[in-house]
Order: C-alpha cells, then sequence, then structure tokens
C-alpha cells in the first residue's frame, strides 16, 4: 500500500480540552455515539451505554491494574531521583532487578546508587542505547517486595500532559481514580491505565448484567509505547511499542463464537490483544494464551474478532488514532477525514479529551 502521511492523523487539540482530572463522580463522563451504518453521531452521557447493548453482546475488557511505577530517592549527594518501574527482568539472579526510566539519567550510570523510601536502595546494574536502566533493589523489610514499596510510596503514572505539584490535592485520588473498577489488583502489571474502562462502574455494570450482556477479561500490560507520538514522516515507517498479554481460554471462546451477539471491545489495548491474537490462531488454545503483542493497526484494515469498540479521544499524530480510524470504515482510508470530523464536532461541544476525558462509542 502507499505511504500514509502521518500529518493526516494531526488535528489541532486546545490545551483547555485535556482532562486534568477525573469527572467528580464516575460514568458521568460524555459519550459520543457513532453509528456507522448511518454515519451519524450522537451526544450522550456514559451512564446511557446500556441503551447502547443488546442481550448477547459482549465487553471485552482489559482488566490490566495500574502499579504506582514513579517512586522518588535521593542520590548520596542530595540530588534528587525519579525512578520510573517499567518491567521486573525475569532472567535476572536478584529477583528484585527491575528495568526503570531514571531522571536525570544522565547523572546516574552504570553503578551509581540511589536512597529510597523505607530504607531501601538501589543501584544502576546495566543502560541500553535508549537510557532504560536495569536497577537493582535491596529491601530493607523482611519480606517486603518491591511491588509493596512502590504501593506505599510511589504515585500513580500519570501521562505527561496531566499536572501535578507535590502539594496537589489531587494526587491522592489519583491512586483510584486512574484504574478502573475491575481491575485485577492482586497483580499490578500496567504503567498506563486502559482509559477507556476508567468510565464504568458497579452499578453500571450490574445494569449491563442485567441487560443479559456478558463481560470477558484480557490482560494486557498497557506501557508508556502507548503514549509515544508518531515521529516519522509515514505512517508506514513508525515502528510499533509492543506489549505482553494474557488471553483466558473463556475469551478465546467468545471470540470464536460470539452467537448472535456483538463483541465490543473496552479501549484499544483490548483491540491489540484481540486482533494479534486472532491473527495467529484459527480456533482457541488449550490454555491461557500468552503473547506479545506487536500489532500496528492502521487504515486501511479489516477486523477479525471486534465489532464495537469504547475508547477515548487521543493525542494527535498517535498510533491510537490511527487504530481508531481504521475501525470506523474497516478495508478503506476512507475512516481518517471522518475522524478528523468527529474530533472536531466533540472539540466544538467542549468534550473533554485524553487519559481522564470523555468517551467515544463506535458500533
Amino acid at each position: 500500500m502507499p505511504p500514509l502521511a502521518t500529518d493526516l492523523f494531526d488535528y489541532p487539540l486546545p490545551d483547555h480540552l485535556i482532562a486534568q482530572s477525573p469527572p467528580i463522580e464516575r460514568g458521568r463522563s460524555r459519550l459520543l455515539v457513532v453509528d456507522r451504518g448511518a454515519r451519524r453521531i450522537f451526544h450522550r452521557r456514559f451512564d446511557d451505554l446500556p441503551e447502547y447493548l443488546q442481550p448477547g453482546d459482549s465487553l471485552i475488557r482489559n482488566n490490566a491494574a495500574v502499579l504506582p511505577a514513579r517512586i522518588r530517592g535521593v542520590r548520596p549527594t542530595g540530588g534528587s531521583v525519579e525512578c520510573f518501574l517499567l518491567r521486573p527482568e525475569e532472567s535476572a539472579d536478584e529477583s528484585e532487578s527491575w528495568w526503570c526510566l531514571l531522571r536525570p539519567g544522565k547523572r546516574l550510570p552504570v553503578g551509581a546508587t540511589f536512597d529510597l523510601p523505607d530504607s531501601a536502595t538501589a543501584e544502576v546494574r546495566r543502560k541500553t542505547e535508549e537510557g532504560i536502566a536495569l536497577v537493582t533493589f535491596r529491601l530493607a523489610r523482611a519480606g517486603d517486595t518491591l511491588t509493596a514499596l512502590a504501593n506505599r510510596c510511589g504515585e500513580m503514572p500519570l501521562p505527561p500532559y496531566i499536572q501535578r505539584s507535590r502539594d496537589d490535592h489531587r494526587r491522592a485520588d489519583d491512586v483510584n481514580r486512574y484504574q478502573t473498577v475491575y481491575a485485577n489488583r492482586e497483580r499490578q502489571v500496567a504503567v498506563a491505565a486502559p482509559t477507556a474502562g476508567l468510565h464504568f462502574t458497579a452499578a453500571l455494570l450490574d445494569e449491563v448484567a442485567r441487560r443479559e450482556v456478558t463481560t470477558a477479561e484480557v490482560t494486557l500490560h498497557v506501557g508508556l509505547g502507548t503514549f509515544r507520538p508518531v515521529t516519522s514522516a509515514n505512517i508506514t515507517d513508525h515502528t510499533i511499542h509492543r506489549e505482553f498479554y494474557e488471553m483466558p481460554p473463556a475469551t478465546q471462546h467468545r471470540l470464536f463464537d460470539p452467537g448472535e451477539g456483538r463483541r465490543l471491545a473496552v479501549g484499544t489495548t483490548s483491540v491489540r490483544a484481540i486482533e494479534h491474537f486472532l491473527s495467529k490462531h484459527d480456533r482457541p488454545t488449550a490454555d491461557l494464551h500468552l503473547d506479545e503483542a506487536d500489532i500496528f493497526i492502521y487504515p486501511p484494515r479489516d477486523f477479525a474478532g471486534v465489532d464495537g469498540l469504547i475508547t477515548n479521544f487521543h493525542q494527535p499524530r498517535s498510533t491510537l488514532m490511527c487504530l481508531v480510524a481504521a475501525f470506523l470504515t474497516p478495508g478503506s482510508t476512507e475512516g481518517i477525514d471522518w475522524l478528523r470530523e468527529i474530533y472536531q464536532a466533540a472539540i466544538d461541544e467542549d468534550y473533554r479529551f485524553l487519559s481522564y476525558g470523555d468517551a467515544m462509542l463506535i458500533l
């Protein structure tokens, strides 16, 4: 196919529409509904969602829980350190070795040490060309883990466009609101929230169940790559980030045998897991399927396992915009211009954008 210019996925986003906080009540976000068949849009509230669901439908959602991954430390010189946990090093001899982003990175070469809360210490063991550091942590408390330390002392890894000062009262609220109500908190595997799911409440999920709509789970370990803008001139030259995911057998069966119902993905992370899995398998596997999604979805593309999509409004020039444009008109590039029209309508109506912003339902 010919190259797709990245500028096609750009748009002017007013700063005042970038949501800095979630709505006061979870579930009271606005919902822009897109009817692809009629090519119409409707302005609703997110708690109106059940009206658009039918018996037999499935909501396929990413239940990854977010780790409070940003931990602040101090260097021996007294300088401050920001340590952002990315993922554990599975092959390390020491169980508490993690790949991290460090700030200031240039002042923390291999061999540098720094102190963390609760008398924990850290040492930089290795660095990649991209500046990601392998850090070994030594914890002072008997039986302690780095995950436990992060939950006691860490901060939620909000995206860079959400501004917080050290004394901002909203920081404490972020611990609960930058997490879905159905997140599997026993396993905190994400460093960014699957934000389309932030709008759901327990009461809304109960209403969904009363309408004979089922839920199915995937676990995609959302990484910082989700916020990485496309910097190449053409979309086709962009190297997509990779994210680990887990696909349970029950969800696999629902993908292959949806019955009369529709398969509605909650968020682009769910779409990535679904479409990557179906690109490799033509039948369910016997066990939990573990894999790494390296799929880049952009127009023109067909979708094998998603009939509807719930998503937020995304950053300009992002891979997430590419995915949504492809889903608006599967198999063609017409969704690119249509998405720009939809986003302009949302801007004109003062919708809130990005992670803490409003939502869109595409059917």
